[in-house]
Parts: C-alpha cells; sequence; structure tokens
C-alpha cells in the first residue's frame, strides 16, 4: 500500500555543517519492450513537471532526519511521479543554488529501476509525468546537476551492458 498524502513542512529537514538544505532525487528509467514484448536496450526516463510551472526536471525534495537518502529517493519518486522501483547505487552530489530562493543546496541523485507506474499518486493534481528517451530528456531538463546525473547514469547503464555482452560472446 502506497500513502497517498505527500510530506510537507520543514521540520524534519536536514541541513549539512555550512547550512545548505540536503536534498535527494532520482532518476526514473526503464528500457522499451520490443512489438514482441522482449525488453530492448532503448532506455526511457521519466520526467515530472514543477508545481508551480511547466519545466520539466527528475523527482527530488527534501532529505528527512528519520529516512536514509535511498529511502529519501524512493518516497520523491512516489510522491512526485508516481513511481515505484528499486534505488540503486549513488550517482553523485551536487551542489547548486535554487534559483527561487537564492539559496545554495546539496543534492545527491539516484537511478530508479521502475517496477511499477501507480494510477493514482499524492501529487498527480499539480505535476505531469512523461516518459522520454535520454535526449530528449536532456534537452527539456531545467537543471544542470540533473543533466550530469543523467550522463553519469548513461554512461554506467551503457558500461554495465558492454560488460555484459563482453561476457556472453566469452562464454560463446
Amino acid at each position: 500500500m502506497v500513502c497517498l498524502v505527500s510530506r510537507t513542512g520543514r521540520h524534519l529537514q536536514r541541513y549539512d555543517d555550512l547550512g545548505r538544505r540536503q536534498v535527494v532525487g532520482c532518476i526514473p528509467y526503464r528500457y522499451k519492450r520490443n512489438s514482441d514484448g522482449t525488453l530492448s536496450t532503448d532506455l526511457e526516463v521519466l520526467v515530472i513537471s514543477s508545481q508551480k510551472c511547466q519545466k520539466m526536471m527528475f523527482p527530488k525534495g527534501g532529505w528527512e532526519l528519520d529516512e536514509s537518502k535511498e529511502q529519501a529517493a524512493l518516497r520523491e519518486s512516489i510522491e512526485e511521479a508516481g513511481v515505484i522501483g528499486k534505488v540503486e547505487c549513488e550517482l553523485g552530489k551536487w551542489d547548486f543554488m535554487s534559483k527561487r530562493y537564492g539559496t545554495f543546496y546539496e543534492g545527491y541523485m539516484f537511478p530508479l529501476l521502475v517496477k511499477e507506474e501507480l494510477a493514482l499518486w499524492p501529487e498527480q493534481n499539480v505535476r505531469q509525468r512523461t516518459w522520454m528517451s535520454v535526449k530528449e530528456a536532456r534537452d527539456v531538463c531545467q537543471h544542470w546537476w540533473m543533466k550530469e546525473a543523467l550522463d553519469i547514469l548513461v554512461e554506467r547503464l551503457t558500461s554495465l551492458q558492454q560488460h555484459k555482452e563482453q561476457n556472453i560472446s566469452t562464454c560463446l
């Protein structure tokens, strides 16, 4: 069962030693299916609109005191994008300034291999979600640090795929 209410408020919010708010996000991804139902190697990522305008980004939000970074990444993907999946190894940490508030943040990003897309989710009335190619997502994503995280994810998945193909060919 999934909670259909987003967390609100900042009373549990984490801040680093410099007073920067710590946020955690994820890049929800999946592989396209071929017409015969098998998985292809074509990658799709899920982007969402911001609450205030139609700028596109990946799910992210505050890392709270009662959760790990991985738990926060999964919670944000459920609340903002309505997807559940496997949170994988951290892509990195970025320091960035919020254009809206003019304050500095510390952001962590994770890949999320999507296992389930929910019909109902907490922020469905204030956000749009769209599956698209990596190139399309890179073009529409508004945050430089999220684009860097996407590049790292693509590099990681490409390297894993090449390694897998090399192992298969040496076994034959």
